[in-house]
């Protein structure tokens, strides 16, 4: 049965109002993955086929979608509002996702709060540390093994990090080769790593019957987005036991 949905988040960041206006409209490979810049209008089109409702920068963005393209949900929105604080030195930033999804409600809507505060956290770590500078972006997922309800209960073993490793832990990981870095990020959904050059994210989407995924974030000149997809594919592959 349709049924709409609203999911709110409101935060401050060390960034200005226009490093995260930049960062929301042009950046979004740097914490989300690549996307066409909206068109700076009301009226406009944006990524997806949604249209540009609420254009101000760098204080009100909004984008709308009735044609979303998934079996589940029927209307997209994504609103962020954006003050300035501190003089204009850091901001405060409140993001509203809303919609309508129209089957399988209560777990869409787990799925895409749990996610709401990853990418979110995402887009402050990026902020802080690597705006503006450029991003290759590189997504996988793991094999049909990492759907089972279990799956991502393997990740953290895997990368070698401890069970009672924090949040704000400096780590030794065990990934594609082995790697320092910060554990930025880390529940039973989600775990997030920052090392000086980029940001690994993996995610425990076999919660809601899709595979274990990973994305990289990679700031680092020479970055290689094939060369990271492989390497994290392989080492996925090898988690879950399927040959790469």
């Amino acid at each position: 049965m349709s049924k709409e949905f609203e999911i709110v988040r409101e935060f401050e960041v060390d960034a200005t109002p226009e490093e995260v206006w930049e960062a929301i409209t042009n950046g979004t490979g740097g914490y989300l993955w690549p996307m066409e810049a909206p068109e700076p209008k009301v009226g406009g089109t944006a990524a997806f086929g949604s249209t540009v409702t609420a254009w101000d920068p760098p204080h009100h963005l909004t984008v709308r979608s009735e044609d979303v393209g998934f079996s589940v949900q029927s209307v997209n929105q994504l609103e962020h509002v954006v003050e300035p604080r501190d003089g204009g030195r850091r901001a405060w930033v409140r993001y509203v996702h809303s919609g309508i999804f129209v089957d399988d409600w209560d777990n869409q809507y787990d799925g895409a709060a749990k996610h709401t505060d990853f990418y979110l956290h995402t887009l402050r770590e990026y902020l802080v540390h690597f705006a503006p500078r450029p991003v290759t972006f590189a997504q996988l997922d793991g094999p049909a093994g990492s759907t089972a309800a279990d799956a991502f209960a393997a990740v953290g073993p895997a990368l070698g990090l401890a069970d009672d490793a924090r949040v704000g832990d400096r780590v030794s990981v065990s990934g594609p080769e082995g790697f320092d870095a910060v554990l930025d990020y880390r529940n039973a959904y989600f775990i997030g790593l920052r090392t000086d050059t980029a940001l690994i994210r993996v995610f425990g989407r076999n919660h809601w019957g899709a595979p274990v995924g990973v994305s990289v974030h990679d700031f680092a000149p020479d970055a290689d987005g094939k060369a990271n997809e492989d390497a994290w594919q392989g080492w996925l592959n090898g988690v879950f036991s399927q040959p790469s």
